[in-house]
């Protein structure tokens, strides 16, 4: 008999140890969805941000059909938010502005998610950047 109780020990620790493993993995995949999740929200906001800006008169601090200075008018405090390792790089010119933004979590590979915001007068489109490939 003592026998058999070592051998059912011994099999429900392997089982304990492979639900802990496959946690871990659930939990690393999902912090990282959920902090793609968060960087788009947060570009998003500033790209609707960006086009305020844009439609905005010159007279009042707008941009008068243009991106150019925009960059100057972010608040500090979306400039980098809790879901971002670096502040975000902004490149406005005309038409178009890019927002690139590097999230806090990383992938498989240990990567940190990037995700480039694209944004012209009247859309923008956010595609994922880096070594983690793909888009949105």
């Amino acid at each position: 008999m003592g026998q058999q109780q070592l051998l059912l020990i011994v099999l429900g620790v392997i089982i304990v140890g492979i639900a802990v493993v496959v946690g871990i993995n659930v939990f690393t995949a999902s912090s990282y969805q959920a902090n793609r999740d968060a960087l788009t929200a947060d570009l998003t906001n500033l790209a609707s941000m960006a086009q305020q800006y844009y439609r905005r008169p010159e007279a009042l601090g707008g941009g008068g059909n243009k991106f150019d200075g925009w960059e100057e008018t972010i608040p500090a405090s979306l400039q980098q938010t809790a879901n971002m390792s670096a502040p975000i790089v902004v490149t406005a010119q005309g038409q178009q502005v890019e927002i690139i933004a590097t999230g806090t979590e990383a992938d498989e590979s240990g990567n940190k998610i990037s995700l480039t915001c694209t944004v012209t007068p009247n859309d923008f489109q956010i595609a994922e950047t880096g070594a983690g490939g793909g888009g949105e």
